[in-house]
């Protein structure tokens, strides 16, 4: 009756890597910027569990006894974005990053999007979500184009306000980029991006979907499937992996996660939980949120007991990341960070697993941990039996 989770805390990195600067993001350093700009953070919990020995933070007491096993992974996949992110955590290795579009994406694409949808396009350059509609919406629900942007991931975003187009045929539209947008023009991931109001009050709704690549080696989720392990999914973990086993319940907020994994804790007796908490990224880090960022830390810090409270047995808790988002800096883009590693369950020693060279021993660890290793396939290194009383 085992079971484990994975929590990514999307856009949760703690500091530098040594190909940092290669990304444009040297100095980036989403938890201890955080900390130095609030005037150091007051997490107890998450001070107790180690995350002040991961990496120094200001005001998390680094010489406090931890209750977790703690360090840090290093990124070793080409590229910054959730997808490469979580897919390196389940064992598969980009050696090329997913091609991205800085200067918007080719006329003959874009045209050829728009005659397979039936409508026209606005935009089409890299640009924040919530500006690009603020600019763009009026136009776009005056002439029924879509708009269409990117960003510094490999994305292709089409937004779309719920009263001139409906969600459905915004997801149709989605999925007719997803075909175009392979081979030389494969991008990591296509994002719905259903948004409502009035023009300068427009907000996006909860409603966005993502198309993503199919992953292109086995993951930790096919191992455990190969295995018979139940798998849930919390949060955008589905889209990420265009679906191959795992099937996810999505959640627009940090809250909706945590009420989720507890009721997942609560009835499920055996399997793997995968969780992504999504708003450090998408609501705080690309907003350059500082404040908004602060208090989802808080939350976090306060929920923990929570957590702890449903754990039970041989149960294998990872809270971590899947890349940074540092919102003191100019950029309101992923940042290239190592990320945090807190590994928590009753036999689980407090130990220091120190700086792993790849997100993907996390997976290594859970696979392990499920008898579902398969050495000389899965990249990462377990360290299971370093943390296991």
């Amino acid at each position: 009756m085992k079971r484990a989770a994975i929590i990514v805390l999307d856009g949760l990195g703690i500091g530098p890597c040594p190909d940092q600067a290669a990304y444009g993001d040297e100095g980036s350093h989403t938890l201890g910027n955080v900390a130095r700009a609030v005037g150091g953070l007051q997490l107890p919990n998450l001070e107790r569990l180690g995350l002040g020995r991961c990496r120094l933070i200001p005001g998390l007491a680094p010489g406090v006894s931890p209750t977790a096993a703690h360090g840090v992974a290093l990124p070793r996949s080409q590229g910054k974005d959730s997808t490469t992110g979580h897919w390196e955590i389940c064992g598969v290795i980009l050696e090329r990053p997913f091609r991205t579009y800085p200067h918007g994406f080719p006329t003959s694409l874009l045209d050829e999007f728009a005659r397979r949808t039936g409508r026209g396009y606005l935009g089409n350059r890299a640009a924040s979500g919530t500006a690009i509609i603020a600019e763009l919406g009026a136009e776009h629900q005056r002439t029924g184009k879509w708009i269409v942007y990117t960003s510094a991931d490999s994305v292709f975003q089409v937004a779309a306000h719920e009263e001139t187009v409906g969600p459905d045929e915004l997801y149709r539209a989605c999925a007719i980029a997803r075909d175009l947008l392979v081979g030389e023009h494969a991008v990591s991931r296509v994002i719905a991006r259903p948004f409502a109001g009035k023009p300068g009050a427009y907000e996006r709704t909860p409603r966005r979907k993502d198309f993503s690549i199919e992953p292109v080696g086995t993951t930790l989720l096919d191992r455990l499937a190969a295995a018979g392990v139940p798998r849930v999914g919390i949060g955008k973990v589905d889209d990420l992996f265009a679906g191959r086993n795992i099937a996810s319940e999505h959640t627009p907020t940090n809250a909706d996660a945590y009420r989720l994994i507890e009721r997942a804790l609560d009835d499920t007796e055996a399997g793997f939980i995968f969780v992504n908490v999504i708003e450090f990224d998408q609501t705080w880090g690309h907003r350059n949120d500082v404040p908004g960022f602060h208090e989802g830390l808080k939350q976090l810090d306060a929920w923990i007991p929570r957590l702890e409270a449903r754990l039970k047995g041989e149960d294998l808790i990872i809270l971590t990341a899947d890349h940074g988002n540092d919102p003191t800096t100019p950029s309101t883009d992923h940042s290239r960070e190592a990320v945090p590693i807190l590994t928590l369950g009753p036999r689980v020693r407090p130990v220091a697993l120190g700086e792993r060279s790849s997100f993907a021993d996390m997976g290594a660890t859970v696979a392990e941990y499920f008898g579902a290793a398969s050495p000389g396939l899965a990249a990462g290194t377990s360290f299971l039996s370093g943390v296991w009383a």
